[in-house]
């Protein structure tokens, strides 16, 4: 069972700074920071003025900076068959661990081309889990580490496939972006 899948729903980053309000400008430099609350996370984005005003005895669970982008526009509804992306979404949204590996080639997948960024890597009671952002939008995707060996890629990734459609295969996935070191 992967205990994360429920307990943080994937949020976009703010376009405002959580304590000032102020609205990122493009390109501005802020910190996100993930707190645990209860049986889940809650997600603030501050400005540089308000993460060196900020309560340092206030520890979050992870935090990091980045840049701010202005979201995209909203594209149409696509009819095609299910993304990476999409097929990632929905695996994490369900409460069993059977697709923790598929979890893990897709957001690899995802990271090589572009779509997620991996921010850090943090410890939970249930092992590691690694810190995406969404490159575009900000989610935060909270994965946990199936720590693959790379005589498993392939099987995994055979199964990713199946899950998407069916005769598309995933691409390759070099050493360094499926096995994490």
């Amino acid at each position: 069972m992967n205990p994360l899948a429920n307990d943080w729903p994937i949020k976009q980053r703010s376009s405002a700074c959580a304590r000032t309000q102020r609205a990122f400008e493009p390109g501005e430099q802020f910190y996100t920071l993930l707190f645990r609350e209860g049986d889940g996370f809650r997600r603030e984005d501050l400005s540089e003025e308000a993460w060196a005003a900020r309560n340092e005895n206030i520890r979050p669970f992870s935090f990091w900076k980045t840049r701010y982008e202005p979201p995209p526009p909203v594209p149409p509804e696509p009819l095609a068959k299910q993304t990476a992306e999409e097929l990632l979404r929905r695996l994490l949204g369900q409460d069993d661990s059977a697709h923790r590996n598929a979890c893990y080639v897709l957001a690899a997948m995802l990271e090589r081309k572009r779509v997620l960024k991996q921010i850090k890597t943090d410890q939970s009671d249930d092992g590691s889990i690694l810190v995406y952002e969404h490159t575009k939008t900000g989610e935060v995707f909270l994965v946990p580490n199936a720590n693959l060996r790379l005589d498993e890629v392939e099987t995994v990734q055979r199964e990713v496939a199946e899950l998407i459609g069916g005769s598309r295969s995933p691409s390759a996935i070099s050493e360094r972006s499926a096995i994490n070191s």
